[in-house]
């Protein structure tokens, strides 16, 4: 029944009161439809506590900023909306708090829209306290915007965004049309929790504009934010319009960099990066006209090239708005860059890139690299950067310009938790002493728990004996909690059932004793959403398997896979996988992406396909299917196919991987047969980079490398090649000599 909970006015002869608030209490979808064909400025709708499925909501009506029209939980976070459910907000000064979305997706392009439609834009409305949580489409590559920004003057805060996984960007600001510009928005103390990376171009975070308008101002604000795990791809923030600011964020442990990608006259000021020495984790990126950087902060960033610690980029002669235009009066001034990996000027040089930047000014910054590395990478004529009183730690900055004094810094940390330099001299100099670092109790919601960074294997979990015999194995692992561990006894382990895994499991042997899993079906794991498996200690033996297409001991389910994966193999025998002519190891199928697959002291044998196979993504648009490979002390011996075939196609550079190392391995009679369209030893295509190390080689295959797209950095040391073709690396978009380096290796006993 729908609750009228206002006060009923109190009319007199005398005097007319104004109209009284009302609040209406909804339990249900009906219910709430009655409440919302009579609210008015000044009302309330509460959902009732619990979980509404399948609940479009939508919300429009004149409100006025003194009494805006409100829809709320009965108690924040207490209402949960589930299935296909979606948010769309028109007219004025509407305010939407305290809802939670998760256990879903939204059957429609956005999960929060500031519009109801095209003719109904939001004017001055306000979400705030509110949770999107995993609540991602189940296709990967099905792209939507979790929150879509339209019209005028609304703002977006204290909420909290975690966890999406299908492609598309986590916050959009959308200036398609005249009564969405100009808009001053403000996106301010939101939580944007862990992004796990996409594989894929569109997994920003937040992206305001597109190029096509990107010469329209946006003016959009976003301040005091913390963006914590943000990895979706190499643009956390992309700028695409004019007049932005952003101010006094924390970026923390996120890989990419805020990118000034299209558009002018934007401001970033007062923010915090802070990488902890994760991967790729970079700082600002500078493209276009007018652009200011001043009074940021950078520390532990280990990105280069494009994600480094401050990249101003050369650009496109006449650039179309879809590249990159050249850039022009910016002015980069008392930032800090401590303890990171590069600093890059002249950035993405190429035949097509000449543009070097102009009429620019970089002063009063501070900058402290890595021991043992070079911290400025100069691609291009700087010339047109003045470089005014800025300063190096002495041992860094060799061969720049005048404008660089390299003096010792002596950095302490001060009370807000950075460093800065102990000689007054240098006051001035670097990030402002009164820089505020936003804590994460400060962001986001208070009665949501923020993702903690832990094992993905839950450990410690439960530890679960296992008694030999036939399906044992698969009993054991129906009934095991995630993150448990279940030991094998010494003997044999039959499998007459593959184990669908939707969960993290490690299978152990026993210690020091030979346990054995008798492999009778095509695969022993098929991972599903949320599976992740680890293997350790165990022999694998093929040998009563059936003669089945798409055999592979452990493979991805044919239904599309949200959740990134991992899979650990550590001292494991492999043999006799060759009950057809492919039977692959490891197969990752489309739509389903490994953070990382490591192989370890592990050993395989007779093997008739490919140890790794992630060549299912094959349409050439830069997606791929596993970022980190690590193959390590291990031994190979007859495998037909391919020991790693990895693919990325296509020449989008929105992403850094994948990443290959192939490290202390012994490779004998390898690669010789076609297994998944491919051949040769190594079958690389597109990796980003690729480490090829300490290995020995002997009566193998083509070790094939094919460089695609940005700036791959392919490295062959110390190996050892007999009866086996040198090396191929060839490059596909690239005009000049093969980019890799090659150091002591051998071919035959003479050096190649």
């Amino acid at each position: 029944m729908l609750a009228r909970l206002g006060l009923v006015a109190t009319a007199t002869c005398l005097v007319v009161a104004p109209a009284r608030a009302e609040r209406y209490l909804v339990h249900d979808q009906r219910e709430y439809e009655r409440a919302r064909a009579r609210v008015e400025a000044g009302d309330t709708i509460t959902l009732a506590e619990g979980t509404w499925r399948d609940f479009e909501i939508v919300i429009s009506g004149a409100g006025t900023a003194d009494r805006p029209i409100a829809v709320t939980a009965q108690t924040p976070g207490k209402v949960f909306l589930t299935g296909q459910s979606s948010l769309r907000i028109g007219g004025r000064h509407v305010v939407v708090s305290g809802l939670v979305f998760r256990d879903g997706h939204s059957p429609r392009g956005e999960v929060i829209a500031f519009k109801v439609g095209s003719d109904d834009l939001a004017h001055d409305a306000r979400v705030t306290e509110t949770v999107i949580d995993n609540f991602s489409k189940p296709d990967r590559y099905d792209d939507d915007y979790w929150v879509g920004l339209y019209g005028r003057g609304n703002r977006f805060d204290h909420n909290h965004l975690v966890g999406k996984t299908n492609k598309g960007v986590t916050l959009a600001v959308r200036i398609n049309t005249e009564e969405s510009r100009d808009n001053g928005h403000r996106i301010d103390h939101n939580y944007f929790g862990p992004r796990p990376m996409l594989g894929s171009n569109g997994g920003e975070t937040i992206r305001i504009g597109v190029s096509v308008y990107s010469m329209f101002t946006s003016g959009t604000i976003v301040e005091n934010n913390i963006f914590d795990r943000c990895d979706g791809e190499v643009e956390i923030i992309s700028s695409k319009s004019n007049g932005n600011v952003y101010r006094g964020n924390l970026f923390l442990r996120s890989r990419g960099t805020l990118t000034l990608r299209h558009g002018d006259d934007s401001l970033v000021e007062r923010n915090v990066f802070l990488g902890r020495g994760k991967d790729h984790t970079g700082g600002i990126r500078v493209i276009n006209r007018n652009q200011t950087v001043r009074d940021n902060y950078m520390e532990g960033l280990r990105g280069t090239g494009f994600a480094s610690a401050l990249t101003v980029m050369n650009g496109v002669p006449n650039s179309p708005v879809n590249r990159y235009v050249q850039v022009s009066n910016a002015h980069i001034g008392r930032n800090s860059v401590v303890d990171s990996a590069e600093v890059a000027l002249g950035a993405g040089a190429s035949a097509e890139r000449t543009a070097a930047p102009v009429d620019s000014h970089m002063s009063a910054n501070l900058f402290s690299g890595i021991a043992d590395q070079p911290l400025f990478r100069i691609d291009a004529d700087v010339s047109g950067i003045e470089f005014v009183g800025n300063v190096v730690e002495a041992g860094f900055g060799r061969g720049l310009p005048s404008g660089f004094a390299r003096q010792s810094l002596g950095l302490k940390r001060a009370a807000n938790g950075l460093l800065y330099p102990t000689r007054g001299a240098l006051a001035k100099v670097g990030a402002p002493r009164d820089l505020s670092v936003p804590a994460l109790s400060e962001v986001g919601v208070s009665w949501y728990p923020k993702p903690s960074e832990g094992d993905v294997f839950g450990h410690p979990g439960k530890v679960h004996t296992v008694a030999t015999g036939d399906d044992t194995l698969f009993a054991a692992a129906a009934t095991a909690a995630p993150g448990d561990i279940l030991l094998l006894q010494p003997g044999e382990y039959r499998i007459d059932k593959s184990i669908p895994l939707d969960k993290p499991l490690t299978i152990r042997g026993a210690a020091g004793r030979s346990s054995t899993v008798l492999l009778a079906r095509p695969s022993l794991i098929e991972l599903h959403d949320g599976g992740n498996i680890r293997l350790e200690n165990l022999t694998v033996d093929g040998s009563p398997a059936p003669d089945s297409i798409g055999s592979s001991l452990i493979r991805t389910g044919p239904e599309p896979i949200k959740l990134n994966m991992v899979i650990e193999l550590a001292g494991v025998k492999v043999k006799n996988l060759k009950a057809n002519a492919s039977y692959n190891v490891i197969t990752l199928g489309k739509n389903a992406f490994a953070d990382r697959i490591v192989i370890r002291d592990s050993s395989f044998r007779d093997i008739s396909g490919a140890v790794v196979s992630a060549t299912a993504e094959t349409e050439d648009f830069g997606q791929y299917n596993v970022e980190y490979l690590d193959m390590i002390g291990n031994d190979f011996e007859n495998v037909g196919g391919p020991i790693a075939a990895v693919y990325r196609g296509g020449t989008d550079e929105s992403t850094f991987g994948p990443t290959v190392t192939f490290r202390g391995n012994r490779v004998k009679n390898a690669g010789k047969a076609i297994a998944g369209g491919h051949s040769g030893t190594l079958f690389l295509h597109g990796v980003q980079t690729t480490r090829i190390e300490q290995n020995i080689f002997e009566d193998s295959g083509l070790v094939h490398i094919a460089h695609t797209v940005g700036t791959p950095s392919t490295e062959l040391t110390d190996n050892t090649f007999r009866d086996t073709p040198a090396p191929r690396v060839e490059e596909l978009n690239y005009a000049g000599e093969p980019r890799a380096v090659s150091t002591r290796n051998t071919i035959d006993g003479k050096t190649l």
